[in-house]
C-alpha cells in the first residue's frame, strides 16, 4: 500500500486573467478549483491511475470539510486527523502570462495532533510505501521528516521524499527508496548552478553515496534523469506538448514513478511513465488523468 503524508493541505483557486493589474478591479476569463497540497497531488494522480493508496494528513474548518468531501467524491482513500480549531489555507494561483501565487498559512498542528499522526504510520507494514512531499508548517518541528523516518527504520518500509535542502538531506541517512529534486533544487544542496547532465549525475551520485537508493531528477522541458539503485543512469526527453500547468507536475512524475515500479519493477520503465505522467499534467488544466498519461505515452 501506498501512503502519502500532507501536512498542509490547501484549496488551490487557479484563476486566468489577460493581465493583472495592480490596484484595479481585474476579471477572470476561467476559474478551477484543486485540492492541493503535493502528498494529495501524488494520492489523487495514483487513483487517476489504478492505483491503491491512502492519503494521510491534517484538516481544518469548511475549507478542510470541502476538500474531504472532492477528495471522497474523487475517488481518494483518506484517512486525515481533524484539527479542533483553523482553517485549511486556500491558495490563489493567477495566471496572467506569468504565473503568481498567494498561498495561505495553514492551521497550527499541535503535539497531540502530530502524536495522531504517529499512531497511523506506526500502522504501516512491510513494502508499503510512505511518500513524505512538500514543505513544513512553521508550527511543526523543521525535522519532522527525519523523526518519522527514524521512527520506521529497520521495517523495511519505502519512504519517498519530494523536499529541498536540508528537508531532503537529513534524511539520506535513513535510506529512502526515492528522492526526486529538480535540477535546481538539487544545485541549491551543493550551492551550484547545474548546466550539464554530467554535472546533475555527479550531484545526484553525491546523494546516493550519502544514503539515497533512488535519485530523479526533473528537469522540466529538458526531461529527466534517473540514478537508480544498482548505479545505472537513466535520461529520458521531455514528450512534445504545449505546457499549460506547472502546479502538481513534480507530484504527478512520482505518482507515475510509482505506479510504473510496482508493475514492473523495471527503473527504466518506471522512468518513461513518471516522465509521462508529469507531462500529462504541465499539457492540462489538473492533474493527469489514466487516459491523457496513456496519450502521451504513445507519443514517445
Amino acid at each position: 500500500m501506498i501512503y502519502t503524508v500532507t501536512f498542509n493541505p490547501a484549496i488551490d483557486y487557479v484563476i486566468h486573467m489577460e493581465r493583472l493589474e495592480r490596484g484595479s478591479v481585474n476579471r477572470t476569463t476561467g476559474e478551477l478549483i484543486q485540492f492541493g497540497g503535493k502528498g494529495i497531488n501524488v494520492s489523487t494522480v495514483l487513483g487517476n491511475l489504478g492505483v491503491e493508496n491512502v492519503a494521510l494528513g491534517f484538516l481544518a474548518g469548511f475549507t478542510g470539510d470541502a476538500i474531504q468531501q472532492g477528495l471522497t467524491q474523487g475517488g481518494v482513500r483518506t484517512d486525515f486527523i481533524r484539527l479542533s480549531q483553523g482553517l485549511t489555507r486556500i491558495n490563489v494561483k493567477i495566471k496572467a502570462g506569468d504565473e503568481t501565487d498567494i498561498n495561505g498559512t495553514g492551521p497550527a498542528i499541535g503535539e497531540k495532533d502530530l502524536e495522531a499522526l504517529y499512531q497511523k504510520l506506526d500502522q504501516l507494514q512491510k513494502g508499503d510505501i510512505l511518500v513524505l512531499a512538500g514543505s513544513i508548517p512553521a508550527t511543526l518541528p523543521s525535522d519532522i521528516y527525519e523523526r518519522i523516518l527514524e521512527r520506521l527504520y529497520g521495517r523495511d518500509i519505502l519512504p519517498v521524499v519530494d523536499a529541498e535542502r536540508d528537508l531532503l538531506c537529513n534524511v539520506l541517512k535513513y535510506h529512502p527508496f526515492l528522492i526526486k529534486p529538480n535540477n535546481f533544487e538539487l544545485g541549491a544542496i551543493f550551492d551550484r548552478v547545474l548546466e550539464t547532465d554530467e554535472e546533475i549525475q555527479d550531484c545526484a551520485a553525491q546523494l546516493q553515496a550519502r544514503g539515497a537508493r533512488n535519485v530523479l531528477v526533473s528537469m522540466a522541458a529538458k526531461g529527466a534523469i534517473l540514478l537508480d539503485e544498482t548505479g545505472t543512469f537513466h535520461k529520458i526527453a521531455a514528450p512534445d506538448g504545449v505546457v499549460r500547468n506547472s502546479v502538481g507536475a513534480g507530484d504527478s512524475m512520482v505518482a507515475g514513478f510509482l505506479a510504473g515500479w510496482l508493475q514492473s519493477k523495471d527503473y527504466q520503465f518506471a522512468l518513461r511513465m513518471g516522465s509521462a505522467t508529469g507531462s500529462a499534467t504541465a499539457f492540462s488544466d489538473g492533474l493527469a488523468t489514466k487516459e491523457q498519461v496513456e496519450a502521451v505515452l504513445k507519443t514517445f
